[in-house]
């Protein structure tokens, strides 16, 4: 068997910088939460077609393994992956909540390339991999590159790291799915005219402990973090003092 983590995510920080192309450009720090993760095991199996088991709730289609997988067999052609999952099924081991803020799927999915490229022997660079994988999901080249920490823009794209030392962070996940895309419209239709572009300037530079006891206003930190109470209300029932907002949510963090 071949077995990988596949990390959670916070964001320290999370601020729109604009919309192009449909989508919104962003500037945030990403950071590797160290003791949540789901794990990604490749089992020998004889399989018919490609198999994943444990994202039962999952579509198939939707899923973002399946997609990683297509995406690898159309970039490389190498027959190498179709072959090794003839004899091979995904289990997934989740422990990441959906819906979270935590990067759940795209971190199974980033977990998955990296995988592959090492049982398969891809003849594919990280940097490759990572653009690869940008066109699956924004948070995918963070995950890839599999650094701690890193200051993340552009389309998610454009990764680079930070050198710190870990947080020990707690992590507070209210029973409320927080779909990715109705906050993104959300934001759009209610605050994109809003953004401050010179609110940010310098938070790349301070670490990740300096900026939540400096700033310490979770609205300020994330702006998705309004957008998810307008689109979900009940968040305000569940938000606590101190606490700060990952993502599009709905998972709290804070200093322990």
């Amino acid at each position: 068997m071949h077995t990988i983590k596949a990390h959670a995510k916070v964001n320290i920080f999370l601020k729109i910088t604009g919309h192009k192309d449909g989508y919104h450009t962003l500037f945030s720090r990403f950071m590797r939460v160290e003791d949540l993760y789901d794990t990604i095991t490749f089992e020998p199996c004889e399989c018919d077609t490609f198999t994943i088991e444990g994202c039962d709730d999952v579509p198939f289609e939707s899923n973002t393994i399946f997609k990683a997988y297509k995406a690898l067999n159309e970039h490389t052609g190498d027959l190498d992956i179709l072959n090794f999952f003839y004899k091979h099924k995904v289990v997934v081991t989740k422990r990441i909540p959906s819906q979270a803020g935590l990067g759940g799927g795209s971190s199974d999915a980033a977990a998955f390339m990296r995988l592959v490229k090492e049982v398969c022997n891809l003849m594919i660079s990280t940097q490759e991999l990572a653009k690869l994988g940008s066109t699956i999901g924004a948070d995918l080249p963070f995950f890839i590159y599999n650094y701690p920490s890193a200051n993340v823009s552009g389309f998610g794209e454009i990764v680079e790291p930070f050198e710190e030392e870990p947080l020990s962070l707690e992590l507070y996940t209210p029973d409320i799915g927080c779909d990715t895309a109705v906050v993104y419209k959300t934001f759009k239709e209610h605050l994109l005219d809003n953004i401050t572009l010179c609110s940010s300037i310098g938070w790349e530079k301070l670490d990740s402990k300096t900026l939540l006891e400096l700033i310490a206003d979770p609205i300020i930190l994330n702006d998705l973090y309004k957008a998810s109470l307008i689109a979900y209300p009940e968040l305000k029932n569940v938000a606590k003092e101190g606490w700060f907002f990952s993502g599009s949510g709905s998972t709290f963090f804070r200093l322990v």
